[in-house]
């Protein structure tokens, strides 16, 4: 679903420019949410265009699990199964939505899907982009199902552990996925 929003010039803030581009809604659920390691992604002008619209919930279940060495959030690619899952919806531009997909390192560990999802506020219904992981490991299914990442993020034995506190060239993709993520 693509449609047009306006994104402000940085390289004359003092006119009142803009610029029309092919933007998306997408739906984040985990770390790129307000208050989390990854949200930063979301306010750097330089990486392209991103307004939030609001809290919103998934409109099916869905298993989100935290797993991994890192105790990452995943979304599991199992309609049916969880909960409905309590997340934010942005409006990002094609430069955003670029920077999320390697982000998300999407197609090869995520795969971004279109899903329904309710505004909480106003009850709206919007077709947005998620980030969906396909191809897990069957103990993610066994893992508890929540509907809200950051009720459970605070959990010391739960926090995410940033990248860049990572070991470089750790594939701990082996932790969750069933096939091996190739470049």
């Amino acid at each position: 679903m693509s449609f047009y929003c306006y994104s402000w010039s940085d390289s004359a803030p003092h006119l009142a420019t803009t610029t029309m581009a092919s933007c998306y809604l997408v739906f984040v659920y985990g770390t790129l949410r307000q208050g989390r390691p990854n949200h930063y992604r979301l306010l750097e002008a330089a990486s392209g265009f991103a307004r939030y619209l609001g809290l919103a919930t998934t409109c099916e279940k869905y298993p989100l699990v935290i797993a991994s060495r890192y105790n990452i959030p995943y979304l599991l690619a199992a309609p049916g199964y969880g909960k409905c899952v309590l997340g934010e919806v942005y409006e990002v531009d094609d430069k955003m939505l670029e920077l999320l997909d390697r982000l998300e390192d999407h197609p090869k560990y995520y795969e971004r899907k279109m899903k329904k999802v309710k505004l909480q506020e106003s009850g709206k219904e919007l077709e947005c982009w998620v980030y969906l992981l396909h191809k897990y490991k069957p103990f993610m299914m066994e893992l508890p199902f929540l509907n809200d990442y950051i009720a459970a993020a605070d959990d010391p034995e739960k926090q995410y552990i940033a990248r860049y506190l990572r070991k470089e060239g750790d594939d701990y993709w082996l932790d969750v996925k069933m096939d091996e993520v190739t470049a």
